[in-house]
C-alpha cells in the first residue's frame, strides 16, 4: 500500500476490494491510507458503544426499534438509547430508525471543571485519526452544568482545539462546515463529566427531505413518527387524520404501512463523508431495507377545513412518493364521520396560543369530544396538546396518558377507546378490547415537570456558528442532552 494515489477496482459488487498503485512509491503516505483502509475493514465486526437521541416519553419505543434493528445491550437513557452494535447497524439506525434524532459514538469521557481544562484535554484527542486537514468539520453542544454556563462557548472550545491542533502539525487548519460537514462532534456535559461524540447523522434525522412546504407549527417528522409507533398501529386497521395539516402525520403513518424507510428521500449522512465511510456496508443496508417495501392493506385518510393546507398535504405526500397511498379530502371535523366500522384516529389539533379567546378553544374541544363519541364508534382515538384543561373538555376518560415535549410545549399523547354505548355496559357483554394488555395505561409518574435541565442556547442546536441565526421550529424539537435518569 505504497504511493500518492489509490484506486480501487470493483469487478463485481460485493467481491473483496483490489487497490492498485499510481505513480511513485512514497513511504511518508502509508500511514493515512492503512488507517483509511483497515478502520473501515475492522469495523465490519467491531462491537461499537452507540448512543440515540430521540424525545423526552419516547425512549422505550426507540428501545425496541433499536431491538428489532440487532441491537445488543440495549439501555433507556434520558432522551436517549445507548446500544451496541457494528459499523453495519450505525448505518441501519440512520436509515431504518423512526424515532430516532442522532446516532453517536463517543470517542471519549473526561472530567473537565475549567474552560482551560477543556481545551486542553480536548487538545489531547488525535483529531487526525477522523478527519483530514482537507475535510471540514461541526460542533453541537449540550450543557447542564455549574462549571459551563454556555453551551455556544463550550463549542468555540472545542473548535479552537481541534484547529489549533491541526495548525501545530500541519501549519494549517481545516475549516467549519455548519451545513454538511465531514466530521460532526458532539460534545455533551453533565455537571462535571464531559462526553465527546462522533454524530455520525450529522443532521437530525427528523429532516427526512419530503417535506418542501408546511403550514402554521407543523409537527416535527421524527415526532410524528413517534406517535404513529406508539399507538400500536402497524398498518392493519384504516388510519385518519382528521385535522391532517401539512400531512406529516399522514406521511409517516404511510411510510409505517408501506414498510419504506424513513430516510430514503434523504442524501446526507455525516459517515458517508468521513474516514472508514465502507459503501458496500452502507449499500447492503439500503438495498436490504428497501426490498422490503410493500403496498399498505390498509386506507388511510387525512382531512382539513382549508383548501390551503390539503393543497399542501397534498403536494408533500407527492414529495414522500406516498401520495398514491392517502387519499385527501377537504371536510371540517364537526362534519365529518368514521369511513370504516373500526380504525385509529391519530391527530394534533390547535392547542389554542392563536385561537383568540379561550371561549373558541373551550367550544373547539368540546366538539372534538361530541364528534368522537357519535360519529367514530369502534374506533381508538389518540391526541397529542398542551392545553390540558381543553383535553378535559373532550368529556371522555382516557385509558392511556404519554408525557411528551412538541418542541418547547409540554404535552400530553392520550388515547380514548371510543364505544356505541358506556363502556360499562360493553364489559357486561363480555366485549374484550384487543390492544388493552398492550397498552395499559402509563403511570402519572411520567408528568413531566419543566426544570431547567439542559436548556440549549439558540443557534447551538444545529452546529457551531459565529453568527447567531434564528432558531426553527424544527430545531427547536431537537435535545441536545444526554443524561442518566
Amino acid at each position: 500500500l505504497y504511493g500518492d494515489k489509490l484506486t480501487r477496482k470493483r469487478d463485481g459488487f460485493l467481491k473483496p476490494h483490489r487497490f492498485v498503485v499510481n505513480e511513485h512509491i512514497k513511504p511518508k503516505n502509508l500511514p493515512y491510507f492503512c488507517d483509511l483502509f483497515y478502520w473501515g475493514l475492522k469495523n465490519r465486526k467491531f462491537v461499537l458503544d452507540i448512543v440515540v437521541k430521540t424525545f423526552l416519553g419516547v425512549e422505550e419505543t426507540l428501545a425496541a426499534e433499536l431491538r428489532e434493528l440487532g441491537a445488543t445491550d440495549v439501555e433507556i437513557l434520558k432522551r436517549a438509547v445507548a446500544c451496541k452494535g457494528d459499523v453495519k447497524l450505525v448505518y441501519k439506525i440512520n436509515y431504518m430508525a423512526r424515532t430516532a434524532l442522532r446516532v453517536l459514538l463517543p470517542i471519549a469521557k473526561f472530567k473537565a471543571r475549567s474552560e482551560e481544562s477543556l481545551y486542553h484535554k480536548m487538545k489531547k484527542i488525535d483529531w487526525t485519526q477522523y478527519m483530514s486537514l482537507s475535510q471540514t468539520f461541526a460542533i453541537t453542544s449540550a450543557v447542564n452544568s455549574k462549571y459551563f454556563n454556555h453551551s455556544q462557548y463550550v463549542a468555540l472550545k472545542t473548535k479552537d482545539a481541534i484547529v489549533d491542533q491541526f495548525r501545530e502539525k500541519f501549519f494549517k487548519r481545516p475549516n467549519v462546515n455548519t451545513e454538511t460537514p465531514h466530521l460532526a462532534v458532539n460534545v455533551h456535559i453533565y455537571m462535571d463529566d464531559v462526553t465527546v461524540s462522533l454524530d455520525t447523522s450529522g443532521q437530525s434525522l427528523h429532516k427526512r427531505g419530503y417535506r418542501k412546504e408546511s403550514f402554521v407549527a407543523p409537527i416535527n417528522e421524527a415526532l410524528a413518527a413517534s406517535l404513529v409507533m406508539m399507538t400500536g398501529w402497524r398498518g392493519e386497521k384504516t388510519f385518519i387524520d382528521p385535522m391532517c395539516g401539512s400531512g406529516t402525520i399522514l406521511a409517516e403513518a404511510a411510510m409505517i404501512a408501506t414498510n419504506t424507510p424513513p430516510q430514503i428521500h434523504r442524501d446526507y449522512f455525516s459517515f458517508k463523508k468521513g474516514k472508514g465511510f465502507d459503501p458496500v456496508i452502507w449499500r447492503e443496508v439500503v438495498t436490504e431495507a428497501n426490498e422490503n417495501i410493500k403496498a399498505p392493506e390498509c386506507k388511510i385518510w387525512g382531512f382539513d377545513n382549508s383548501f390551503q393546507t390539503i393543497h399542501i398535504a397534498e403536494r408533500n405526500l407527492e414529495h414522500a412518493n406516498m401520495d398514491d397511498f392517502v387519499q385527501l379530502k377537504r371536510k371540517a371535523f364537526e362534519k365529518n364521520s368514521a369511513p370504516d366500522n373500526n380504525g385509529i384516529l391519530v391527530t394534533n389539533p390547535p392547542y389554542g396560543e392563536r385561537i383568540e379567546t379561550s371561549e373558541d378553544i373551550i367550544e373547539f374541544y368540546q366538539m372534538i369530544g361530541t364528534q368522537l363519541k357519535h360519529n367514530f364508534h369502534g374506533y381508538t382515538a389518540w391526541l397529542i396538546s398542551s392545553n390540558f384543561e381543553a383535553l378535559k373538555l373532550l368529556g371522555l376518560k382516557p385509558s392511556r396518558k404519554i408525557a411528551l415535549y412538541n418542541g418547547a410545549l409540554q404535552c400530553k399523547f392520550q388515547r380514548y377507546d371510543l364505544y356505541a354505548g358506556s363502556k360499562k355496559a360493553k364489559k357486561q357483554e363480555g366485549y374484550v378490547d384487543p390492544e388493552t394488555p398492550e397498552l395499559q395505561e402509563t403511570p402519572e409518574t411520567l408528568e413531566i415537570q419543566e426544570t431547567p435541565e439542559l436548556q440549549e442556547i439558540p443557534g447551538t442546536s444545529e452546529a457551531l456558528e459565529i453568527q447567531e441565526t434564528p432558531e426553527s421550529e424544527e430545531n427547536q424539537n431537537e435535545v441536545e442532552n444526554i443524561t442518566e435518569d
